[in-house]
């Protein structure tokens, strides 16, 4: 098989734990600036009613049986006998927003778990404040932390448009404060938002490439029901990437990026009863497919 001309997630993870590593996606009961009036009520424009955690777990359980059922879930599906850690994955809502006690023992739950070798908390720039600072802090003397920032585009019209909520700069400190804490930090870029061009993308993924982030998602933007993206898309306002355009913007995307960055994803999930647009990133593992053909192709023509 031909190496792919990126350093992928699994490569990743197999040097830094020498084994099988899978994510179980937990659900800590937070909400979000965005959300409860602090900046606003309506959410990001793009953000579905489960925060962007649509396949996360239960949040009316404890972590602790999330964690267990995603780890039974995850078996039934891998049943091959071979070691596997995992990364305690909080991804719904904003979740270094509440009260610090509350995120403390969420956050001792999971990393506590014997199986699991990695925290990674999905979060906002502007909701890391000293105290959760510290925390983290402790928290990545136990295990590595993670901490997932959304920056989604550094285009100003598109930060507005999409309601982001925060001017870049704070994304900056955020990416400084925790990396001089040694705490990885990922981050989400959104490519096909609208109005914005292939150059505006790959802008941002430059910018993401020079911040000091060690690793990045590459999410295509879904048009999800009962957004106000989705009434956008209804009334015409733009049209959703083909999946060629798609590929080729990810292709030149990972050109421009550090040989060194991370690559945690290519594209992403849209929860297939509220995708409305576009309906080829269903089949996630054929896109996923065709582009690593494309990127192998690339690779070999450089």
């Amino acid at each position: 098989m031909e190496k792919i001309p990126y350093y992928s997630l699994n490569q990743y993870l197999k040097k830094k734990f020498g084994c099988k590593v899978l994510k179980v996606s937990l659900d800590a009961g937070c909400t979000c600036p965005n959300r409860d009036g602090k900046l606003d009520t309506r959410g990001c424009i793009f953000c579905s009613k489960g925060g962007s955690g649509d396949f996360a777990g239960d949040r009316r359980l404890s972590i602790k049986e999330q964690l267990r059922l995603g780890k039974e879930f995850i078996k039934a599906k891998n049943p091959k006998h071979e070691e596997v850690k995992y990364i305690a994955y909080f991804q719904a809502f904003t979740n270094t927003y509440g009260p610090i006690d509350k995120l403390r023992n969420k956050f001792l739950d999971a990393i506590n778990d014997p199986e699991v070798c990695v925290l990674s908390i999905a979060t906002r720039p502007d909701c890391l404040q000293k105290e959760v600072l510290s925390l983290l802090d402790d928290l990545n003397k136990i295990k590595p932390v993670w901490v997932e920032l959304g920056l989604q585009t550094i285009k100003p019209e598109s930060i507005e448009y999409i309601r982001r909520g925060y001017p870049n700069e704070v994304y900056d400190k955020a990416v400084n404060d925790l990396t001089d804490l040694g705490i990885e930090v990922i981050t989400h870029v959104i490519l096909g938002l609208p109005n914005e061009t292939k150059e505006d993308m790959i802008n941002t993924v430059k910018y993401v490439g020079a911040s000091g982030s060690k690793g990045i998602k590459l999410q295509l933007l879904h048009v999800l029901k009962e957004t106000d993206l989705y009434d956008d898309y209804k009334n015409g306002f733009f049209e959703t990437l083909s999946m060629d355009e798609y590929i080729d913007i990810v292709v030149d995307a990972i050109k421009a990026l550090p040989k060194d960055m991370v690559i945690h994803r290519l594209t992403g999930d849209g929860d297939k009863k509220i995708l409305v647009s576009p309906m080829w990133s269903a089949n996630k593992k054929a896109v996923l497919n065709v582009l690593s053909r494309r990127l192998i192709q690339r690779g070999t023509e450089d």
